[in-house]
């Protein structure tokens, strides 16, 4: 029998590295020093696709990391929109899409959850593209204010962004609807 990968592992450390910077990146943002939510951003955003490139390269997968992963993810993202939109930096619908669509996945997991359904977490194509989408639109606006450049390509960026992050929403609904029929029709 193989020994499972210790729970303090790199792809774990580099997850949770996206969680401590979080906090930074709205001090940055609120007092203006772009260049360094940029850095911090992106950083955060090479870790999140290295992180699970190296657990399963270094067959290093914990059940931890599944969890955490997508709750880093969650609050990195978040952090940045609730930050941007109140800044006025990005568009408040965006940020109001990209939050209430992650609040319909957690009501959808405690729904699960409470009628004792177990859900295996691991994101869908769709979703790995909107995450993709939210951490690139992130990025253009802070590239956007660190060198003042805008070559038009925000709002297409935010419409881009909204779409995938409606179109994953419903992809999860749908999935979890059909999880809950499911399990009531076994049990």
């Amino acid at each position: 029998m193989k020994n499972p990968a210790p729970a303090v592992n790199l792809p774990n450390i580099l997850t949770l590295s996206r969680i401590l910077v979080s906090p930074l990146l709205v001090i940055f943002l609120i007092r203006g020093m772009y260049g360094h939510a940029l850095l911090i951003f992106a950083l955060a955003g090479v870790s999140d696709g290295l992180d699970g490139l190296l657990a399963r390269w270094l067959d290093q997968g914990t059940l931890i990391g599944a969890y955490l992963d997508p709750i880093a993810d969650k609050i990195l993202i978040m952090s940045a929109f609730i930050s941007l939109a109140v800044l006025g930096i990005a568009p408040p619908w965006v940020a109001v899409i990209i939050i209430s669509r992650d609040i319909l996945i957690v009501i959808g997991m405690v729904v699960l959850s409470f009628n004792h359904i177990r859900v295996e977490i691991r994101p869908s194509l769709v979703s790995k593209f909107n995450t993709c989408a939210q951490i690139t639109l992130v990025i253009a606006i802070l590239i956007d204010r660190v060198f003042s450049d805008s070559l038009g390509m925000l709002p297409w960026l935010c419409w881009v962004t909204a779409g995938l992050t409606i179109l994953s929403g419903l992809h999860y609904i749908y999935k979890g609807m059909n999880i809950f029929q499911d399990a009531h029709e076994r049990g």
